[in-house]
């Protein structure tokens, strides 16, 4: 079996440990061998755009360079801005062959490309369509899911391929896989406030409220997203929201590996679910094993 290129970011061992966790479990149990990038580095997001344009693509290129260098064809990128950032070079590298010159000045490494960049919708998606589906044995059926995309898995021109950046649909056929719903609802795209999170807490706060509470009025009994700084915002601002007397808010935010993991039967602490501000452990209860 070809190895699938891994790029864990920086996020991977820390704020989002648990989808680090779950892609692995769900990597293992599908049987696919992630082959993590030597010596990668930090793909410059979420400051380095804002400080110098050469910055911000020499970070990602250098990861690039050196993906190819180690025979890598396709890395995945679970963290939805390292996606960003590392598919958004390549698009750029292939509009410019000026940029790309310069890339090669700046980090005297080679890139010819282009390499595939998949998030970690795709990832799943390849996972079910490639035989995981069939290994999915405790359905979490009756759970209503909010879907939630934010900015970086649903924007982006030629970086999201094949979904519709105002209703994007990416992430339905995995949660009808694990036997959950998905809720209308119309808060799926918009912004929690990302790396305003730390600068700008009270936007974030009140961003996050909006989307909370849209979930929470659409029925849903849990937010299901794909990207760690979405799911910092959610998960652990519920605890600021209701300490400033709004709410209260008590929804789980699971990332899709994890809802997909519980459905397949996984034990909680391999899929991290143990390590969420609020506590989504009882989702448990709603993995229900088939009949053998």
């Amino acid at each position: 079996m070809t190895p699938l290129g891994y790029y864990p970011g920086c996020s991977d061992h820390g704020s989002g440990r648990e989808l680090g966790m779950s892609v692995h479990a769900l990597a293992r149990l599908a049987g696919v061998e992630l082959k993590e990038i030597e010596d990668w580095n930090c793909c410059g997001a979420t400051a380095a755009h804002n400080l110098s344009h050469d910055l911000a693509v020499a970070l990602p290129y250098r990861v690039l360079a050196l993906a190819e260098a180690q025979g890598l064809a396709e890395i995945l990128t679970p963290c939805a801005a390292c996606f960003s950032r590392l598919k958004g070079t390549v698009v750029r590298l292939a509009r410019s062959a000026d940029l790309a010159a310069r890339m090669r000045q700046v980090t005297g490494l080679e890139y010819r490309g282009p390499l595939r960049i998949i998030n970690v919708v795709e990832f799943v998606n390849r996972l079910l369509a490639g035989g995981l589906k069939d290994k999915l044995a405790a359905p979490l059926a009756g759970l209503k899911v909010a879907t939630y995309y934010g900015c970086l898995l649903s924007r982006g021109e030629n970086i999201i391929e094949g979904d519709d950046a105002e209703n994007p649909a990416s992430m339905t056929p995995a949660v009808k896989a694990a036997g959950a719903q998905v809720v209308p609802w119309n808060f799926a795209t918009e912004c929690c406030g990302g790396g305003f999170s730390m600068s700008f807490t009270d936007a974030v706060v009140d961003l996050s409220e909006q989307i909370l509470a849209d979930a929470r009025a659409a029925g849903a009994d849990c937010i299901v997203t794909g990207c760690p700084m979405c799911h910092s915002n959610l998960d652990m601002r519920q605890l600021t929201i209701n300490s400033r007397g709004r709410g209260p808010y008590d929804v789980p935010v699971l990332y899709l590996t994890e809802l997909v993991g519980l459905a397949a039967g996984l034990g909680p602490k391999e899929l991290g679910l143990d390590c969420h501000f609020v506590d989504a452990m009882r989702l448990l209860s709603r993995a229900e094993p088939r009949p053998a």
